[in-house]
């Protein structure tokens, strides 16, 4: 066997690996971006610990095939940039809101599709997990939401000893 295949089997091991660690990976389209774009998205899915990869389409389908999934085919055409993520929801909502904030980037980065928890997820779906908030801030919601009756309580209890002394 070449050198050359070998290379691409050990890539393909890599991308399995990415997709195996990973809840979440977004599959994106970007067209004519430039050096400090792509540097400015690179570090945005750094912060939130996702992985911004380009890989070969036939690599990554390879990859997704001997993981028997079959539902990209259709999406790994063209400039297709991966961004494996640890969670389910980051990757949609970090492009989402480098589009809102640099409104040139819409439509050089458009979502194609995502591989969430084993399932596919099309671009409509990638949209609705972008407008799911972060889990830290789902958590502080529900907190907020079970302390309120609490310091409610504790609100009316202390103006009714303050009304009596």
């Amino acid at each position: 066997m070449s050198a050359n295949f070998d290379a691409k089997k050990a890539v393909v091991e890599e991308i399995k690996g990415k997709i195996s660690a990973s809840k979440s990976v977004v599959i994106a389209h970007y067209e004519r971006l430039t050096v400090a774009e792509v540097t400015a998205l690179r570090n945005k899915f750094r912060e939130a610990s996702c992985e911004y990869k380009v890989y070969k389409n036939t690599l990554v389908r390879k990859a997704f095939d001997e993981l028997g999934v079959t539902a990209f085919d259709g999406d790994l055409n063209g400039a297709t940039a991966f961004i494996f993520c640890p969670d389910e929801t980051s990757g949609c909502s970090i492009i989402a809101k480098a589009v809102k904030e640099t409104p040139v980037l819409a439509d050089k980065v458009v979502p194609k599709s995502a591989y969430v928890s084993g399932a596919y997820v099309d671009a409509e779906g990638v949209k609705k997990l972008a407008a799911i908030p972060s889990r830290e801030v789902l958590v502080a919601k529900m907190l907020g939401c079970l302390q309120a009756p609490i310091a409610n309580l504790a609100f009316v209890l202390k103006a009714i000893a303050d009304q009596k002394s």
